[in-house]
């Protein structure tokens, strides 16, 4: 049980907690709609150069992505150099409804289908269980939690693989709330990477601060 989760079922459908996260996502969704091309690729390269700060502070392993939709932050890009420096690469592959997602190896060759949603994921291939996770959101608070679509695929995940891979939410700062209302099956991310910085910062992870960063934790109101 989440000690922080507000009173609600699974989906909130009875709870008031329920409008409030679908406003969150609305709100951030269209807010990362609007981003320019520039905007977009500004923000891109500088998540791109913190995710690959993180990860060289950790023994090459077992990493899971997602394949990119709806305006989030592609990280293919940086696929190649993962994979020369010794990652192992997989997605997660979402079964039954309400079941956890499986992780499918992934490289270049792989083939790829379109799942129930339409995003192109492993079409076969061997199961792995992930060391690192970078889990994609829509909205994220100072605590870790994330917000993601509504079906609840990552933290059930999550709440059942053991060990437990590094969490990482990967987005834009637009995404950040006050809080994003967590609900009892919320599991909060390790660390949560956007164009301004890591929250929390991991101290293994040595960058200099940039013009334009966020010196601790700055807030957008919840809308």
């Amino acid at each position: 049980m989440n000690p922080r989760a507000a009173a609600g079922d699974y989906r909130g459908n009875s709870d008031p907690v329920f409008a409030l996260r679908a406003a969150l996502r609305r709100t951030r969704l269209a807010a990362r709609s609007a981003l320019s091309d520039r905007e977009r690729q500004l923000a891109s390269t500088r998540i791109a150069e913190r995710l690959t700060s993180l990860l060289a502070a950790r023994r090459p392993g077992v990493l899971a992505f997602c394949w990119p939709v709806r305006g989030e932050f592609d990280c293919r890009p940086l696929l190649p150099d993962l994979l020369a420096s010794g990652w192992r690469l997989c997605q997660p592959v979402a079964g039954e409804e309400n079941g956890a997602m499986v992780f499918r190896a992934w490289t270049p060759a792989t083939a790829m289908v379109a799942d129930r949603h339409g995003i192109p994921v492993p079409a076969d291939g061997e199961a792995l269980h992930p060391d690192v996770v970078l889990a994609p959101l829509v909205a994220f608070d100072q605590e870790g939690y994330r917000l993601g679509y509504g079906g609840g695929h990552f933290d059930r995940t999550l709440a059942i693989l053991v060990p437990q891979p590094f969490a990482v939410g990967v987005g834009f700062e637009l995404g950040r709330a006050d809080t994003i209302h967590p609900q009892p099956h919320d599991v909060p991310m390790d660390v949560v990477v956007t164009e301004a910085g890591l929250w929390p910062r991991p101290a293994s992870v040595d960058f200099p601060p940039e013009e334009g960063d966020h010196a601790g934790c700055g807030k957008l109101p919840n809308e």
